[in-house]
């Protein structure tokens, strides 16, 4: 199964009022496993960001000025994309911004290119009612590091939210047993599967004495006899 974990940068938070795409970032996943095959560019939307997109994301005017515009990277982003499970993070945001690009280019949506949408915040959210679930927390969450990332950037985030991804659906992964056990309708006989040797490793004599003073020191902490000694009574 091919899947597209996306991202996008904007100069501000709505298409109909003049906002546009400024960055795409884009992960392959084929059968949960990330191949390399990543697409990413940068945008001249020939406007300014907002300056509270500006903030998040860093991408100044100047810097954008030399880009391709949409209409350039369009045809090489459907192909990628063709065909694909996209997941997004809050996906109405970012479909909105690219049906409303590929719109103004005349061309059939961006949904209509794809074979189906994962909105990871919509999954989170019923994973985690009530919880902070923005990609910043998810990533805290599942424990990968996103030190590196001081702003927003579409590949970036992209890159994280493939991570989250496969954290959070790691419970769709076969266990990869490679025994197979056949039960009858008597049930299933133990006795047919093969058990590793136990292996029991007993304590030295020093270490044993160190566990008895140990173990005194306790008692005498209260007063008494410590639980730990009660238990092995």
């Amino acid at each position: 199964m091919r899947q597209i974990v996306l991202d996008t940068e904007t100069t501000g938070i709505n298409p109909k009022q003049g906002n546009r795409i400024i960055e795409i970032g884009c992960v392959e996943l084929f059968n949960r496993k990330l191949t390399g095959n990543n697409f990413h560019c940068y945008i001249n939307p020939d406007r300014d960001s907002e300056e509270g997109a500006l903030a998040v994301h860093g991408l100044t005017t100047e810097f954008l000025r030399d880009k391709p515009r949409f209409h350039q990277i369009v045809e090489e982003l459907r192909e990628y994309i063709r065909d694909a499970e996209v997941i997004i993070h809050n996906a109405p945001f970012d479909l909105g911004f690219l049906n409303h690009e590929f719109g103004m280019l005349k061309l059939p949506t961006f949904d209509s290119h794809i074979s189906g949408v994962i909105d990871t915040l919509v999954q989170a959210k019923e994973m985690r009612p009530g919880k902070r679930n923005s990609l910043d927390a998810l990533c805290e969450h599942f424990g990968i590091s996103n030190a590196h990332r001081k702003l927003h950037g579409a590949l970036l985030d992209a890159e994280l939210l493939a991570d989250v991804y496969l954290a959070m659906t790691r419970g769709q992964n076969s266990l990869g047993m490679d025994i197979v056990i056949e039960e009858s309708s008597g049930g299933i006989d133990i006795g047919e599967i093969a058990l590793a040797e136990v292996m029991v490793l007993r304590a030295s004599d020093a270490e044993a004495a160190a566990h008895a003073e140990f173990l005194d020191g306790l008692d005498k902490a209260v007063k008494g006899t410590c639980v730990w000694r009660s238990a092995s009574l």
